[in-house]
């Protein structure tokens, strides 16, 4: 008894393995000539002309004048060639050499289509020729104007089809040239691998200046969404700010809410018990407020503010800060005139606030953009009382000088407008004849004195 396990005795039979590989075998070529059909009979953004993304309408018209161009001259040196040269009869060479140039103008618009036509073309004039009586010492498979078209499709061809249709077309290509050898001609000059090569070639070339084209106009689309993208937070990022800077006027009124409402059963005599329980759930709601409004600050602080320890301890500027301003800009350089009105003025705080911001931006771009630029910031009324225009005017730029603000204020004429839109106001900017620019904000004034202001009823409340 020996260790080695016995194997049955297989026979004289024929082995089953070779059927299996040879289904395997029989199972990829039906799927590669599936895959080349598809591929070849699958044209991509049919009808859609070569270049017709472009600008500029002679760049747009260049595919058609140069398939007209090779269509033209193609045409009867074909005719001259097969007919003169080669010795064809008359009528297959008018229908091979128009079957043969004509397409190429189809090719501007459906180059598949056209290679179609064309290649079957080629291969018929193939099969023509080899009977003729000049084809000895000539080119065959593929005469000198037939390589030329050819190559002309194949550009058009490359500039329009993925890479896996100009695979297919190329191997098509080179299959035909390769089973053309069996029916050689004796004495004629095989043009088939040059035929090959030059197409791989050109295929190549077209294809890399097709995809390189496509990835620059995807890398402009991609710069033109992020810019928007870049723009869009820009603005959230300037509302969230201009939030964080209302809460303190917004916090005052709701403060001013609370004390009169938890102050009054004390300044009204006489109120009934319902009167004052409703003050004292008015005064409660208030102050529910407050601390929402204080959450919601800490939901808009900046990452600047978070790293600093907390917001801003800062009261917010308005018009009367405008001189301080002034003088931290002449500082730096840039000659300012001031000029305020002679009367106190009485604004809202939110049109005080956006009063100063908006000099405030202004300055910050006159340093950076116009340095040394004589500039001129001017506060008025208007004679009916009821806006205020800040104007801002520097002249053309002069030396340089350092800049005031080396973080900036916020985003320039961004922040500008949404302060303006904030109050309802109006905005106008833009440059001046002599190299300056102009900033022109209207925003209106404060309600008339004889409605009761919320400064005046808190000093009410406080001096009970």
């Amino acid at each position: 008894m020996t260790g080695r396990a016995s194997t049955p005795d297989r026979g004289p039979g024929p082995r089953p393995e070779r059927e299996p590989a040879r289904q395997r075998v029989l199972r990829a070529a039906r799927q590669a000539l599936r895959v080349l059909a598809v591929e070849l009979g699958t044209p991509t953004e049919p009808g859609t002309p070569l270049l017709g993304s472009v600008r500029s309408p002679w760049l747009r018209r260049l595919p058609y004048v140069v398939a007209f161009g090779f269509a033209v001259s193609l045409l009867p040196t074909t005719i001259n060639v097969l007919g003169n040269d080669y010795g064809l009869e008359g009528g297959l060479v008018g229908a091979l050499a128009t079957a043969q140039s004509v397409p190429l103008l189809l090719a501007v618009t459906r180059p598949l289509q056209a290679w179609w036509v064309i290649f079957a073309a080629d291969v018929l004039g193939a099969v023509a020729l080899i009977g003729a009586d000049g084809v000895a010492g000539r080119a065959w498979p593929w005469p000198p104007m037939e390589i030329v078209g050819y190559l002309a499709l194949m550009l058009a061809l490359s500039l329009r089809e993925r890479r896996r249709t100009l695979t297919a077309v190329w191997l098509t290509t080179g299959v035909a040239g390769l089973l053309s050898q069996v029916f050689t001609p004796d004495g004629s000059n095989n043009t088939w691998v040059l035929m090959f090569v030059l197409t791989g070639v050109v295929l190549m070339m077209g294809a890399t200046l097709r995809e390189r084209g496509d990835a620059q106009r995807k890398l402009i689309e991609q710069e033109t969404i992020s810019e928007a993208e870049r723009a869009r937070r820009t603005l959230l990022e300037e509302r969230a700010r201009i939030a964080r800077e209302l809460h303190d006027v917004v916090a005052h009124h709701m403060s001013v809410i609370t004390v009169q409402a938890a102050s009054a059963p004390y300044r009204i005599s006489g109120l009934p018990g319902e009167a004052e329980e409703e003050f004292g759930a008015i005064a409660a709601t208030a102050r529910e407020s407050l601390a929402e409004m204080r959450r919601l600050l800490g939901v808009l602080r900046s990452e600047e503010a978070e790293q600093q320890g907390g917001p801003e301890k800062t009261p917010q500027p308005g018009i009367g800060m405008l001189p301080k301003l002034v003088e931290g800009t002449v500082r730096a350089g840039v000659p300012v005139e001031l000029a305020l009105p002679e009367e106190p003025v009485a604004l809202e705080p939110a049109v005080d606030l956006s009063a100063y911001r908006i000099v405030q931006e202004a300055l910050a771009n006159v340093v950076r953009h116009a340095p040394g630029a004589p500039t001129r910031v001017s506060v008025t009324v208007a004679a009916d009382g009821a806006r205020l225009t800040v104007l801002i005017v520097n002249s053309a730029p002069s030396a340089p000088s350092a800049p005031l603000e080396t973080t900036g204020t916020g985003h320039g004429l961004i922040g500008m407008r949404e302060r303006v839109r904030l109050v309802d106001g109006s905005l106008d900017t833009g440059p001046l004849p002599d190299g300056g620019f102009r900033v022109a904000a209207r925003l209106p004034l404060a309600p008339p004195p004889s409605q009761a202001s919320p400064l005046s009823t808190t000093k009410d409340a406080h001096s009970v």
